[in-house]
């Protein structure tokens, strides 16, 4: 029996980093009211996790902060590839990529792009978004313990600035509390993978003189490659903040009170090349790369996200996107939910789509430390083999199963190639299009709601057929018609788009899209009875059935 509480929410969010803070913005966005608790006083003041990939910015786009993110990253703004190096000293070393879209070929693909946004400045703009939604967020305050059972979960928490303890009952728990998760281990949710990959040192620093060094290479990240003090150099302001990444080895028996200041100094000085160089140190964190996923990302009520539910390799950024993505997939499933437009049952996919997608990225994440040669690693047989390209799995990946109906089990999570043609189980192709005077992608329309794709004119009867849907069985489905004339709601950019070329149908076909902007199915042609065929798939979509 759980006791009684002090305080009643529909969701409970345990972590208030990146991925908690997401999970906020989005459920916020969606009008689900909710809590979030964090131990620590503040976001973060570290630089890292600096990566932000072109999916991840799709949904601060839809969120509407993503003029603030790039406000906050303009520090770095011109900052691109990543560069290797014996040392910064004259132009030997190679970029490993210059640019990370040097054709532009993306923009056939998504209304935005990648934004190297530091997580100390991009926190503070994700807590800012989620206040002004309304949510409820607790720094200093720390979940000691819950329980859970078929109505709910009641958590202790406690205000570590009082001392003061209250209980708090929420319909569901989101925990977003890190890679050591108390959530994960009081479930007892065990971790598959390769486990701990390296272990490194992260210091950050200041130097005026570094600038004059690096000259007018502006990279996202620098490895220097010295044997004796080899490391990762990474730009703060281009200017005199610097953050230095050095190899730490326990394994061999160091211990993080061997990374002395002046150890750190003379390894920065000998990595860069310059024996003279200024270096004032101003924090120092250590952190561990590894390669697991959770066996599970849900108990009952409880769900797993971010880094409890999956670590990676750092290179590439790809975790915190990862786990970014999941609060965004996680959000609108409770969302219906709570609302009464889907079934409990609808939540099972939660696990079934994000966890694949864990599994094929960290493998990517690992692969790519191995083509970087990250300073200090050195990889076991077997780890890091999974090779190929970068977009596929930021951007192409895919839920064979879930809340998706005719997709191809078969199919790879992450495919070869980009290939966004409107397959159920894909995010849905990138067009744009115009609302009135305005100009928005078919990104834009995802969101709060179901959407429905149809030709105008509609002569297949979709639209109305959703719109009959949506007002007799309250589900939150939105319906568009496409195309030149004056029946359509959105118009085409040009004379030569066709949406449904794009989206892999015809003009007598329709295409339903998930609130996350994934397809969820489509139909190829007229049906004698859309109405029913609706019916029918939203309740086998939705677990209503």
């Amino acid at each position: 029996m759980l006791r009684k509480a002090d305080h009643r929410v529909p969701v409970l969010i345990v972590g208030g980093s990146l991925v908690g803070l997401s999970m906020s913005l989005f459920l916020g966005r969606l009008g689900v009211r909710h809590m979030l608790v964090e131990r620590h006083s503040g976001t973060s003041h570290h630089p890292r996790g600096r990566g932000n990939n072109v999916r991840t910015m799709e949904l601060f786009r839809v969120a509407g902060i993503e003029p603030d993110i790039h406000t906050a990253a303009s520090l770095l703004s011109d900052n691109h590839g990543i560069l290797q190096a014996p040392t910064l000293v004259g132009d030997a070393g190679e970029w490993l990529f210059k640019h990370i879209d040097p054709s532009g070929g993306l923009a056939r693909f998504s209304p935005t792009g990648w934004c190297l946004c530091s997580q100390n400045d991009l926190e503070p703009v994700l807590l800012d978004g989620a206040r002004r939604l309304g949510g409820d967020l607790r720094y200093s305050h720390e979940m000691e313990t819950f329980e859970h059972d078929a109505e709910g979960v009641t958590a202790i928490v406690r205000d570590r600035g009082s001392e003061e303890r209250y209980t708090v009952h929420a319909d569901y728990l989101v925990a977003a509390d890190g890679p050591r998760s108390p959530v994960r281990s009081r479930l007892g949710i065990h971790q598959s993978g390769p486990g701990e990959l390296f272990a490194n040192v992260s210091v950050t620093f200041r130097s005026k003189l570094l600038a004059d060094v690096v000259g007018d290479r502006r990279f996202i990240c620098c490895y220097l490659t010295d044997p004796e003090a080899d490391g990762a150099l990474l730009p703060v302001d281009n200017k005199e903040r610097w953050v230095f990444h050095a190899p730490w080895h326990p394994e061999r028996g160091e211990t993080l009170d061997d990374f002395t200041e002046d150890r750190l100094a003379r390894h920065i000085r000998r990595a860069v090349g310059v024996p003279d160089l200024d270096v004032e140190l101003t924090g120092k964190a250590s952190w561990r790369a590894a390669e697991r996923v959770a066996d599970r990302y849900r108990e009952g009520r409880v769900f797993l996200a971010g880094d409890s539910a999956h670590e990676m390799s750092p290179t590439g950024a790809f975790g915190s996107n990862t786990g970014i993505q999941d609060a965004h997939n996680l959000a609108w499933k409770l969302a219906a939910v709570l609302e009464g437009w889907a079934g409990p049952h609808l939540l099972e996919t939660y696990d079934t789509e994000r966890r694949p997608v864990a599994a094929a990225t960290s493998a990517r994440a690992s692969a790519r430390s191995v083509e970087h040669s990250h300073p200090g690693f050195s990889p076991s047989p077997g780890v890091g083999n999974k090779k190929g390209g970068i977009l596929p799995v930021v951007l192409g990946y895919r839920y064979p199963k879930g809340a998706v109906i005719d997709a191809d089990p078969a199919q790879p999570v992450v495919p070869e190639g980009m290939d966004l043609a409107g397959q159920p189980g894909s995010r849905a192709p990138h067009m744009w299009l115009h609302r009135g005077g305005e100009r928005i992608s078919t990104i834009d329309l995802y969101e709060r709601s179901l959407v429905l794709l149809t030709d105008a004119p509609d002569d297949a009867g979709w639209h109305a057929a959703a719109r009959r849907v949506a007002d007799r069985d309250g589900v939150r489905l939105d319906a568009y018609r496409i195309g030149p004339g004056p029946d359509a709601d959105l118009t085409h950019d040009s004379d030569t788009d066709d949406w449904a070329r794009v989206h892999g149908t015809t003009a007598d076909g329709a295409v339903l899209v998930r609130p996350d902007g994934f397809v969820a199915w489509r139909a190829p042609g007229a049906v004698p009875d859309p109405e029913a065929a609706l019916r029918k798939v939203l309740a086998t979509l939705l677990r209503t059935d």
